[in-house]
């Protein structure tokens, strides 16, 4: 009888520890959630709770474009912790214009069509870590898929 008493002990208390923390988290998600549907972005922003700042990265993926829904995940994953690595070190960016003019000659009449080229190129070194996949939905044009992924900051 105490063995049963004490296991039936253990497994109360080991529930009630979990959905606490679960609870939070759902929360937390719930609200990034709303408020992503009233203002849709794509970004870094911090977060506060009511004792916590969360990083939070979220990235909008073209269904379209990937067919596997594993690399799906795999090119959100990258993009966040590219955009954390930007947000927290900085990046050096070069951009370059090219303008290229072509004029035809037909029949008496000149056309002329010019092309605008725009390369940019973005560097930044660093290492983010610790981020967790908090939640994905589709948008609501269900044209792409939201990934919100978090960090904890330490204070």
């Amino acid at each position: 009888m105490k063995y049963i008493f004490t296991i039936v002990t253990a497994l109360l208390f080991s529930t009630v520890f979990s959905q606490s923390f679960n609870e939070d988290k759902t929360a937390f998600t719930n609200y990034v959630k709303r408020m992503y549907s009233s203002a849709p972005f794509d970004g870094v922003k911090i977060i506060e709770d009511y004792d916590h700042q969360y990083l939070v990265s979220v990235i909008g993926i073209d269904k379209a474009k990937y067919s596997d829904p594993s690399v799906m995940n795999r090119v959100a994953q990258v993009k966040a912790q590219s955009q954390v690595n930007t947000y927290l070190n900085g990046a050096s960016i070069d951009m370059n214009t090219i303008i290229r003019t072509t004029e035809t000659t037909e029949n008496n009449q000149t056309k002329s069509v010019t092309e605008s080229i725009e390369q940019i190129k973005q560097n930044s070194t660093g290492f983010s870590q610790g981020l967790e996949l908090l939640t994905n939905f589709e948008n609501s044009d269900s044209k792409k898929m939201v990934y919100v992924y978090m960090r904890e900051i330490k204070n």
